[in-house]
């Protein structure tokens, strides 16, 4: 497996691949992974002749300095898992590659819509950075393919986007939320969690679950549905973020005429910040 830092070495590396015809998959990550993560690889691996990891801490996309500061860094024991899972490349540039002139001077990428509502609305300026980083690494490797989870919804929708608005010639593939054999879905934050709390951490889907069964048996009191789930969580220790019922396909505000629900949420346990989301059919 190769370990590179450097867009010139990375485009070397793919124009020798290209010239072979390989198909090439990319998995952006920042890191610290897990099943999760995983599972991304292996569906890029399906795929794909070549499968390129990202590692990349990106520092756009905080809002608050303190959680860049202490967001996992953990580069030896990613690269020992991607070794395990015959990734070919993992590309670990440092935020001076990427943003040689600073922040400040970067040229950026934006999503009109869905970079300001929801999650973009209460985190100014996130998916400006998600929507900046991931376009830097498609120039960089120019991927066929690129895997991203589906529990980051929004930002999975965000980048659809961005594809087609930017006429990308690549394939976005969305993969599954992985859970923990008690309902958490996997993330580094997880890591976060004390003891105690991540005994209480399934408390958020299974919240979640109730308020999908009420959609799901033609219950439409949307405001209802979230206040009730609201306090819920509060009395299972969590402090409620973002609680949203929107349209699947365009994440807003639903319709008579929408036929797929996302439950969206986000709540804070200690000092994680967990999310998770689920999609439901809508029945008259």
């Amino acid at each position: 497996m190769l370990i590179l830092e450097t867009p010139l070495l990375l485009r070397r590396e793919i124009r020798r691949w290209r010239q072979e015809g390989k198909r090439i998959a990319l998995v952006p990550t920042m890191g610290n992974l897990h099943d999760g993560h995983m599972t991304l690889v292996d569906e890029a691996r399906a795929r794909a002749d070549i499968v390129i990891v990202s590692i990349f801490v990106n520092p756009m996309q905080f809002d608050k300095p303190d959680d860049l500061q202490r967001y996992p860094r953990t580069l030896q024991e990613d690269c020992e898992k991607l070794t395990r899972r015959n990734v070919d490349l993992v590309f670990t540039p440092s935020p001076e590659t990427v943003y040689p002139h600073g922040l400040g001077q970067q040229t950026f990428v934006e999503v009109p819509g869905l970079s300001a509502m929801l999650e973009g609305a209460s985190r100014p300026g996130h998916f400006r950075g998600v929507a900046t980083i991931v376009s830097k690494l498609f120039n960089m490797v120019q991927p066929d393919i690129a895997c991203f989870g589906e529990k980051d919804y929004q930002q999975l929708a965000l980048i659809r986007q961005m594809v087609r608005d930017m006429g990308y010639d690549i394939d976005i593939v969305g993969v599954p939320i992985v859970r923990a054999p008690d309902g958490l879905a996997l993330s580094s934050r997880n890591g976060y969690l004390s003891p105690e709390e991540r005994q209480s951490a399934p408390a958020l889907k299974r919240i979640m679950d109730q308020m999908v069964d009420k959609l799901s048996n033609g219950d439409r009191q949307l405001e209802e549905i979230v206040t009730s789930a609201a306090e819920a969580l509060r009395e299972a220790g969590f402090t409620p973020d973002e609680l949203y019922i929107r349209d699947a396909d365009t994440l807003q505000e639903l319709t008579v005429a929408s036929t797929r629900a996302v439950v969206l949420m986000a709540a804070w346990l200690g000092k994680a910040r967990l999310i998770d989301n689920q999609q439901v059919i809508l029945v008259d």
